[in-house]
């Protein structure tokens, strides 16, 4: 096929999913001339599985990604269904936003916000090979020949790569959702140095919400106390749409198991390594045969639409048994299936080839973000395509490249695990792998952020102001609560949540550490401060869990003493005395930035750490070489 030139450009994304428009909304309002290419136009920003955005740990990215400048939360704001916090039981730690959204309108304000993004343009076709020029990015070659020439290209290619959706006995080629898939580009990555493997993912049925018995079902409700995912937005939706409960049961179990040889999963049609915390109903049932029931949660898939989306029940069973399947579950007896679930198999790429910035360690100038990645999930996939975007960025303009330590942001402790442990499996972020969680709340994301987005030249002017307003709120909140209490009113207060009296004055924040909520104070007292709800609450858990984070930050500072060692690029780890031999492949394989990076690798063990602090120091005393 003739080749023909498609314009000069500053970068490509290929793939407009939720990695590839954050990375394109990155370049390009940071003044980059980008081009987004995709396979199709009505896949900009779609979410094949899942109508919602957040979730635990979730919730932490969006908040970070909007903190940062990009466009997930925003989005997610203005086409939400319902919001909820969820964990309000548990430590502010772990409590997460997640909103309903409505599937169509997201795509369709995602796709709105690309085209009226100056410096972006968006084209529809596949990319079929990257092109290199002394070790350099040079442009994309589409499968039609056209090029764009370009110094920088994000991957954020999802799950289309050579994938193929499974049911039961049939496998087709095909992307989700019934999209095509991109059959040349996989051969280019491998071409350039990428480790390809294959990964697995599904989604369950969607069914026709008229013939669902609701009345049978457990109603979940929306928050409306609660503050929105983008600090740019002013509240949530007054007017919110239900969620719903049901559970499996015994029969449908028994359904499962005696059905097992016609199960992908289970007879061998599917051999790739699947999600281990989002599986099958198969797999449920399977591994935990001696659990009753599991939850079943129907949730509307949008505003104009009577589609329900049954998050739970993901499956890759042929489509007889589907049927079966479902309406074997309380409330859906009578349903109708109006799309049938599906499993997928797709190619990624094993991360260790990738730099913190996401940037292949072979290539300069190509990035890696989202699936690709090894990632399950649209919020690790949009924090991901973020920072890749980024990064481009930065390069591009003769910037520092940015990366985020594990104590600053959830963002980076994704990536680090991704770059520096790898993964086996489809990675999806948790609060568990967050060792400095109580300081990455979603509460204080902007804190955290903001300013670093408003240097490397993403948050806009707007936001910047908005930040610094919340910033001086929550500052003079924190100083207000260290006023002296009146103590009689102090006294009755604790008194009637239980505590005992007091035995001397105390402050508004002597009594938030008692364990007396923040707006009770506020009534008692009459503090007529109007404060947002995040504002308060971040000012609330700052003073509550003071000792905690004192002690938490104590903890970042030994870690940092370990990130700032910087491990020069030269050292042959084949070579150095004293460490193991697993420890010298892995730290060969990774070539970690400093040691803080190199104790975190699979393999490598506190002994041989100490073993390249030895190393460094003999080296930095040696006499230079004549």
């Amino acid at each position: 096929m003739k080749s023909f030139s498609e314009g000069q450009y500053d970068a490509v994304v290929i793939g407009a999913g939720h990695a590839g428009c954050e990375a394109a909304l990155a370049l390009a309002r940071t003044g980059l001339q980008t081009v987004v290419l995709t396979l199709n136009l009505d896949s900009i920003g779609f979410m094949p599985c899942n109508p919602s955005v957040g979730g635990t740990a979730k919730g932490h990215l969006v908040r970070e990604i909007d903190a940062l400048g990009g466009e997930m939360g925003r989005t997610a704001d203005k086409t939400a269904l319902q919001i909820r916090m969820l964990n309000v039981g548990k430590g502010a730690a772990v409590q997460s936003l997640r909103a309903q959204t409505d599937k169509n309108a997201y795509h369709t304000e995602m796709k709105r916000t690309l085209e009226n993004c100056p410096n972006l343009r968006i084209v529809q076709g596949e990319a079929a090979r990257i092109l290199i020029e002394n070790g350099k990015c040079a442009g994309v070659e589409t499968t039609y020949g056209g090029i764009f020439s370009c110094r920088a290209v994000v991957v954020a290619t999802g799950v289309y790569l050579n994938s193929e959706t499974i049911t039961g006995e049939l496998v087709q080629k095909s992307g989700p959702n019934g999209f095509r898939n991109a059959t040349r580009l996989t051969q280019s990555l491998i071409e350039l140095g990428y480790r390809v493997r294959r990964f697995k993912t599904g989604t369950p049925a969607r069914l026709d919400g008229r013939t669902v018995d609701f009345s049978r079902l457990s109603v979940q409700e929306g928050d409306r106390n609660v503050y929105p995912f983008s600090f740019l937005s002013d509240g949530v939706p007054a007017e919110q749409k239900p969620c719903y409960l049901t559970y499996t049961n015994a029969q449908t179990h028994a359904l499962i198991l005696n059905n097992l040889d016609r199960a992908p999963l289970y007879n061998g049609a599917i051999s790739s390594a699947g999600p281990r915390y989002c599986p099958s109903i198969e797999t449920k049932v399977v591994r935990f045969r001696d659990k009753e029931r599991h939850q079943i949660f129907l949730e509307p898939e949008g505003a104009d639409t009577s589609e329900v989306y049954v998050q739970g029940l993901s499956t890759s069973l042929p489509h007889d048994l589907q049927k079966e399947l479902y309406r074997t579950v309380a409330g859906l007896e009578r349903c109708e299936i109006v799309r049938y679930a599906y499993a997928i198999e797709y190619d990624c790429i094993d991360t260790l080839d990738v730099l913190p910035t996401l940037e292949f360690k072979k290539a300069e100038g190509v990035y890696t973000a989202g699936q690709i990645n090894g990632t399950s999930g649209y919020e690790e996939a949009a924090a991901q395509g973020l920072i890749a975007g980024l990064n481009a960025s930065l390069k591009l303009r003769g910037l520092p490249p940015l990366v985020l330590r594990r104590d600053q942001a959830y963002v980076g402790v994704l990536i680090d695990d991704l770059v520096t442990k790898g993964t086996d499996e489809p990675y999806r972020m948790m609060t568990s792998r967050a060792e400095f969680r109580l300081s990455l709340r979603q509460d204080n994301a902007d804190v955290r952020l903001t300013e670093i987005g408003y240097a490397c030249g993403l948050v806009t002017e707007e936001r910047y102001r908005r930040f610094l307003e919340r910033k001086r709120l929550r500052e003079e909140t924190i100083a207000l609560l260290d006023t002296r209490a009146e103590q009689s009113a102090a006294n009755a207060l604790v008194q009637a949540y239980g505590y005992p009296p007091l035995s001397g004055g105390v402050t508004y924040a002597d009594l938030l550490r008692r364990g007396i909520p923040f707006s009770a104070i506020r009534e008692t007292f009459r503090i007529a401060t109007e404060l947002p709800k995040d504002v308060a609450d971040s000012a609330e858990t700052e003073i509550r869990y003071a000792g905690y984070l004192k002690s938490n930050a104590e903890q970042v500072e030994k870690a940092r003493k370990m990130e700032s060692t910087v491990l020069p690029d030269d050292i042959d780890y084949l070579h150095v005395e004293g460490l193991r031999l697993e420890a010298r492949e892995k730290l060969d394989r990774v070539r970690p930035l400093n040691l803080g990076q190199a104790g975190r690798i699979s393999g490598v063990n506190p002994a041989d750490v100490a073993v390249l602090m030895i190393y460094l120091s003999m080296r930095k005393s040696a006499p230079a070489s004549e």
